[in-house]
């Protein structure tokens, strides 16, 4: 408050600070997007209303509440539930999820005819697709159930009971003395399930039975029943490519900084991932193709596309071939790793993407986004080692790393770790100098979400001298506290980073329009790609 001054003297006067406080912005929150669990996901990808949603998880228990987890179809292989399991295994702390599925996708259901036929008709519809913790079904009978009623027994009450036994794998549910026309009641519904297995549609209409009419025959042959889908192979790159479009749930999400797409490699979608990424100051994580094999002798001059997406392919070859975008805000990985199926335990192959983005956390949390998230000390846990075709001499990862390929390494006795830095503008002679290194991008993404989030105080402010002043000194206090941990390069602040807020920097042009500009420079450190040892013999020294 202001003094009034009635005596010679000193008065102290408290003023009001001009600076403000910025927050440091985060890191390493992750974007996953692909598709989940056929019949526990929320949304279907074809046209959805409304879109599917972008679900925030802090672990990969949060995952399997939202999403089912883990799955196994012929038709759709499950990436997204071990790629988010793998992202916090290897340090990865929140993540938001866009889970997509297929509207064709639908569980399968058998009708059992009773008497009188018709609105007695009893249906019953399985509860969980593909395979879960109780196993896969028998490869030939693709993804089937199957229900087998016994032991048929005529009531006086003319209300049919029978033996009920569904089997779908190697899981087994026995019902005994079953009430044809309260089957709801042992088997359960939707409302309230009984059965891990079925739902049963029809509700408790007596009398009814089974079979039509007469006494109770020799047990019939047992019904089956299918998932019916019209899902493709390979994955559905519209309906991925939709949730980068403007407006989108996932749009509309504060901040996140890693995009991860696990195991799509589809041109489109890269080209709309990359430009995505860039739109929303985010870094794209990218799974190199999973017929890249490093053995290959590249041709040197790729053929314009691939005869099939399963050919062995050269991976300097292949990122032309499969039209790999040049982007300062992404980075591609190769080779893909060996894990473990968590459904049926089978040796498979997983993309890197959802190891790599854990490192990226793990690496943040550790030394800041400002040191490169590769080195031995990357080591990535989950994983039984690279695929065969993946595993790589010194000179193999030098043609690659000159080609910005991101190599995944194996030294014994460590596992697998992540050996390369490089952004996908490495290769283009212009941006290389700049934002060549991975952890100089990120720094860079760093600072300007930072300041985007909590400079929004000066808007409406008067452009002027006090305005400048403020601004100035907000910001060369953020500067200097990350300088003070060690994230730029040079010995002082003057040499580290640079903050201008003037009349040089906002001309009269610019006070009329509105404007104020505030000039931030940076040091960036940049990762010791190539460490040089140069041993020289000093000849002639005498004994000391």
């Amino acid at each position: 408050m202001p003094t009034t001054p009635t005596y010679p003297g000193v008065y102290i006067q408290e003023l009001p600070s001009s600076s403000h406080t910025i927050s440091p912005a985060p890191t390493s929150i992750a974007a996953f997007v692909g598709y989940t669990h056929p019949l526990k996901t929320p949304q279907s990808s074809a046209t959805p209303t409304p879109p599917a949603p972008a679900i925030q998880v802090f672990s990969f228990a949060d995952y399997q509440n939202h999403f089912g987890g883990f799955f196994n179809s012929p038709w759709t292989t499950d990436y997204m539930g071990p790629a988010i399991y793998q992202f916090f295994l290897n340090g990865g702390a929140t993540a938001y999820v866009v889970g997509l599925t297929d509207p064709d996708y639908t569980a399968a259901t058998v009708t059992i005819g009773t008497s009188p036929p018709g609105a007695n008709d009893i249906t019953l519809t399985a509860r969980e697709p593909v395979g879960t913790a109780m196993g896969s079904p028998p490869a030939f009978k693709g993804i089937s159930m199957q229900l087998a009623i016994s032991n048929l027994q005529k009531t006086t009450a003319d209300n049919d009971t029978a033996d009920i036994v569904i089997t779908y794998g190697s899981h087994v549910e026995t019902y005994r003395k079953v009430v044809i026309g309260d089957m709801a009641a042992r088997l359960g519904t939707v409302a309230k399930p009984v059965s891990a297995l079925v739902t049963v549609d029809t509700p408790f209409n007596p009398p009814s039975a089974y079979p039509l009419s007469g006494s109770p025959p020799a047990a019939p042959a047992p019904f089956e029943f299918s998932y019916a889908t019209a899902i493709d192979p390979k994955y559905s790159s519209d309906a991925i490519v939709k949730v980068f479009t403007d407006n989108f749930p996932l749009d509309k999400v504060p901040i996140f900084n890693l995009l991860v797409v696990p195991g799509v490699t589809d041109a489109a979608v890269l080209a709309e991932g990359v430009a995505y990424s860039e739109r929303k100051r985010a870094f794209y994580i990218m799974d190199s193709p999973a017929n890249w094999e490093v053995d290959i002798p590249s041709t040197g001059n790729p053929p314009a596309a691939l005869a099939s997406d399963t050919t062995p392919n050269n991976p300097v070859d292949g990122l032309s071939n499969q039209n790999v975008p040049t982007s300062t805000n992404a980075a591609i990985y190769y080779p893909w790793l060996q894990t473990s199926d968590p459904i049926t335990n089978a040796k498979i192959a997983s993309p890197p993407s959802g190891f790599v983005a854990g490192v990226y956390a793990a690496e943040d949390s550790a030394r800041g986004v400002w040191k490169s998230p590769a080195g031995l000390e990357t080591t990535l846990n989950g994983t039984l080692g690279v695929v065969e075709t993946g595993v790589m001499t010194d000179n193999q990862q030098g043609n690659l790393n000159d080609n910005a390929i991101n190599c995944l390494r194996v030294f014994p006795p460590l596992t697998p770790v992540v050996y390369g830095a490089r952004t996908l503008a490495h290769n283009n002679v212009s941006q290389r100098d700049q934002w060549g290194y991975i952890a100089v991008r990120r720094m860079a993404l760093f600072l300007e979400q930072s300041l985007y989030n909590n400079l929004t105080w000066a808007v409406f402010e008067p452009n002027d001298t006090p305005l400048w002043h403020a601004l100035t000194q907000t910001v060369s206090a953020f500067m200097l506290s990350l300088f003070r941990q060690g994230a730029f390069a040079g010995t002082k602040p003057s040499e580290a980073f640079l903050v201008v807020c003037d009349s040089t920097t906002t001309t009269q042009t610019d006070i009329n329009n509105g404007v104020v500009n505030v000039l931030v420079g940076f040091a960036p450190l940049k990762p010791a790609e190539f460490v040089i040892v140069q041993i020289a013999q000093l000849a002639g020294q005498g004994s000391s």
